[in-house]
């Protein structure tokens, strides 16, 4: 199989606007459906001081749009590592990428980070907020940097942090607010410009339970809106209370993918 061909895809010489080819298939015949992501045979190792560690071993994956996917297994089972392969932030030893039918390999960092800024949002277990920026100012940042006018800016961060119950918090600088407050922000700024998909590296792995059931609501309200989530989690109580598919990892490899699943 051809890196640069899906297994199902067919292709013509139309061409996405932004991000190359997209096989639909023939002219004047209705767009094919694509998994939002795809993955084939995806390989990465991390080479470090002691023995190269093969974090992610021959994974083929398709997610559909609308799901919300749980990722999960023991620490260091590769789980992070594989979210960061289908977000462009580590590249794979080998296999491929498709994202709504279009392959990746070609990618360069620039092309990859127009696609996070436009249709790809992560939110990391460490929130990743800009220590000496205001909470308006890094909603709104990536916005702007899409290509989003200052007033238009202004206006989606607003909308947005009223809708996930930051009101008020727009002149707080992140080392100003709780945990869950700092996790609402990093969610904030990976939707305002309302991606396709959100990549969630254990979005309540620093939280306490209370504030963990206030990120996974708004989680759950965002992803009813069409927005497809890929979250990697180690908390069963979280994944068997969604009853949504669950992928669990074991050195590298999937193991076990099952919709409406639990976990430990």
């Amino acid at each position: 199989m051809s890196r640069a061909e899906a297994p199902d895809a067919h292709s013509d010489n139309r061409s996405d606007d932004r991000f190359g080819a997209h096989p639909d298939g023939p002219p004047g015949t209705p767009p094919a459906a694509h998994p939002i992501v795809r993955a084939r045979e995806l390989v990465k190792t991390h080479h470090g001081e002691g023995a190269p560690v093969k974090a992610v071993r021959g994974v083929d994956l398709d997610i559909e749009r609308g799901e919300f996917v749980a990722v999960t297994g023991p620490s260091g089972a590769g789980k992070s590592t594989l979210l960061h392969l289908l977000g462009g932030l580590q590249r794979p030893d080998s296999g491929g990428i498709w994202f709504d039918g279009t392959s990746l390999d070609s990618y360069g960092e620039a092309q990859w980070a127009v696609l996070r800024r436009r249709r790809i949002g992560i939110v990391f277990q460490f929130f990743n907020l800009v220590s000496n920026l205001t909470v308006a100012d890094n909603v709104e940042l990536p916005a702007l940097l899409a290509g989003r006018g200052p007033k238009r800016a202004r206006a989606d961060r607003a909308e947005l942090l009223e809708e996930l119950g930051l009101a008020g918090k727009e002149r707080s600088m992140p080392g100003e607010l709780s945990g869950g407050e700092q996790q609402r922000v990093s969610v904030a700024r990976a939707f305002v410009n309302r991606p396709l998909i959100l990549l969630a590296d254990e979005p309540t792995g620093n939280l306490d339970s209370q504030m963990a059931r206030g990120v996974m609501e708004m989680l759950e309200e965002i992803n009813a809106e069409g927005t497809t989530i890929v979250m990697v989690t180690h908390d069963s109580n979280i994944v068997n209370q969604m009853r949504r598919r669950v992928i669990e990892i074991e050195n590298g490899q999937i193991v076990r993918d099952q919709a409406r699943g639990v976990y430990g």
